[in-house]
Parts: structure tokens; C-alpha cells; sequence
């Protein structure tokens, strides 16, 4: 008689377990990466917790191989899911680099007007003068930052790296100017 536990319960707890205890994991060693290392213990706790779960259950059923497999897929499984979690939580923030032959002044002044912090400098490139902006983003304001760039000039060339530490009060403008018109002279 087929042993459904054995054969399907099981494996597919295995699978799940591995999953859990992965994606912890991946995000564990991205947080710590980023600097959010007081949640590396907390994290950490549960992923060996639901580790030792399953690798006894795996130890218990040695002549299973169905979860063997099940073990391996979850782990699989686990680093894609971990990665998407961290994608979702875009924690942090990077930094962009634009490289111009254009005249970059409307593109720094449509980044400062969206709230971005931006420095420009004049610079000697390969072939000649080149405008270099730095522009420190939040993760999860990339997509706009970028679409900024390339609305302003879709042939400069820009590199996004990720920053450990920034000091917003420095970097980041927080209160975005939403239109012309609300520029005040003084």
C-alpha cells in the first residue's frame, strides 16, 4: 500500500521547511550586508531552528530519496523567494552615477526639483568635457530617478552601486518642490 505521509506529506514539508529556512537566511545575509545587523540574531534563530527541523526528519528517512529531492528543490526554492523578499523590501540606498556630453543642468535641476540630492561636477572624459552627477536614492525611488535620467538625456551613461551609510540630512532632500510655481523668490 502507497504510504502517502511518507511519500508526499513529508517531502513536501521538507520542501517548505527548506524554503522558510533559506529565504530567511538570504535575507539575513543581505540585511547584515546593508547594515541592518540587529535583526541578523533573530533571524538567524529561526532559520537554524526550522534547519535542524528538517535535516532530522531528512536523517530519520535516509531511504527516502523523495526528500532528498524535496530538500534540495526548497533550497532552490528558498534563494529565489529570499532574494524577491529583499527586492520587495528595498531596503536602503544606492547610488547613482550619470556621465553626460550634455549639459546636464536641466537634468540636476529636475532631480532636485523631484527631492533627490544631487552634486555635479565638470569633468574630462575620454573624448573631451563631461558633466559627472552623483545622486543618492533610496531604493525603492530608483525606478523614478532613473526614468529622469533617461527622459533628459537617454544616451548618458549611469552606474547604480549600493551605498552602507548615508546621512539624509545631508544627502536627501525630503520636501520635493511638485511645481514651478511653488518657487518662492526671496
Amino acid at each position: 500500500m502507497f504510504d502517502y505521509y511518507v511519500f508526499i506529506i513529508l517531502p513536501l514539508l521538507i520542501f517548505i521547511a527548506r524554503i522558510a529556512d533559506v529565504s530567511l537566511g538570504t535575507v539575513r545575509i543581505i540585511l547584515v550586508a546593508k547594515g541592518y545587523r540587529n535583526w541578523a540574531p533573530l533571524l538567524g534563530f529561526f532559520e537554524v531552528l526550522i534547519w535542524i527541523l528538517a535535516i532530522s526528519e531528512i536523517i530519520d528517512n535516509l531511504d527516502n530519496w523523495v526528500c532528498y529531492i524535496a530538500y534540495a528543490g526548497g533550497f532552490a526554492a528558498g534563494n529565489y523567494i529570499g532574494m524577491k523578499i529583499e527586492q520587495h523590501l528595498a531596503l536602503g540606498h544606492e547610488l547613482i552615477r550619470v556621465i553626460t556630453k550634455r549639459d546636464a543642468h536641466d537634468l540636476v535641476n529636475n532631480l532636485k526639483d523631484e527631492g533627490y540630492g544631487v552634486t555635479f561636477i565638470n569633468a574630462e572624459g575620454v573624448k573631451g568635457a563631461v558633466g559627472v552627477v552623483y545622486i543618492i536614492v533610496d531604493r525603492k525611488k530608483i525606478a523614478k530617478a532613473v526614468k529622469i535620467i533617461r527622459e533628459h538625456n537617454s544616451n548618458a551613461l549611469y552606474t547604480i552601486e549600493d551605498v552602507r551609510f548615508v546621512n539624509k540630512k545631508v544627502f536627501y532632500n525630503p520636501t520635493p518642490i511638485k511645481h514651478k510655481r511653488d518657487l518662492v523668490k526671496k
